[in-house]
């Protein structure tokens, strides 16, 4: 018998069971893209595999979306080693943030589509929690012994605005630039407030 802390893709027919994990991520990405958060039983049905088979590799819901965004759930984008440097913390995860855009572009649209319909019950949109806030935070904490609680949240917010699915398709679908440039925009725009921001309390990030 398998040890139960044993993942069940880890053992016994591994590729097969890779094909099959890759199956049912790949089906409910489609779903996120045609509008529906995904549970388990409508991967499986759009993979054609059964649905007892899809719940050995996913026991949840949550489980299923953590395997197609694994940091959804995340605190930070910061590596371990980070900088104390606020402007070289918000780089990095600007970096991380604008990638992860462009990788899961089809479902951030259709997220961001059903987030301006009135009647979408937030809980539905598991891509649009405000998870992008809390890294910002993160990355600028550094910069919380000379700002005060508000003058950070207004650069926080600020970046955010920068970056992200609706400024990916203002640029890209309004202003009708390649989404290379696109990416180079929003970084540009979240160091030039970030800086706004640094320079309006006074000093120099890592003085």
């Amino acid at each position: 018998m398998m040890d139960k802390s044993t993942p069940y893709e880890s053992s016994g027919r591994t590729r097969q069971k890779a094909r099959t994990r890759g199956a049912l991520v790949g089906a409910a990405r489609e779903l996120l893209a045609d509008g529906t958060t995904p549970t388990v039983e409508q991967a499986a049905d759009r993979a054609e595999i059964s649905r007892t088979t899809a719940y050995r590799y996913f026991s949840n819901q949550r489980a299923l979306l953590l395997a197609i965004h694994p940091v959804m759930d995340a605190p930070s984008l910061l590596a371990a080693d980070a900088s104390d440097d606020p402007r070289a913390r918000l780089e990095q995860v600007v970096e991380h943030f604008t990638a992860q855009t462009l990788a899961l572009e089809p479902e951030l649209r259709s997220q961001l589509r059903l987030a301006l319909d009135p009647a979408t019950d937030p809980a539905d949109l598991p891509f649009r929690q405000g998870r992008a806030i809390r890294w910002f935070e993160d990355a600028l904490a550094p910069l919380g012994d000379r700002m005060t609680p508000a003058q950070l949240r207004r650069v926080v917010l600020a970046v955010r605005t920068t970056c992200g699915i609706e400024a990916l398709v203002w640029l890209t679908d309004v202003a009708g630039v390649e989404r290379d440039e696109a990416v180079e925009i929003m970084r540009w725009s979240a160091r030039a407030l970030a800086d706004a921001g640094i320079d309006a309390v006074g000093g120099q990030a890592g003085e």
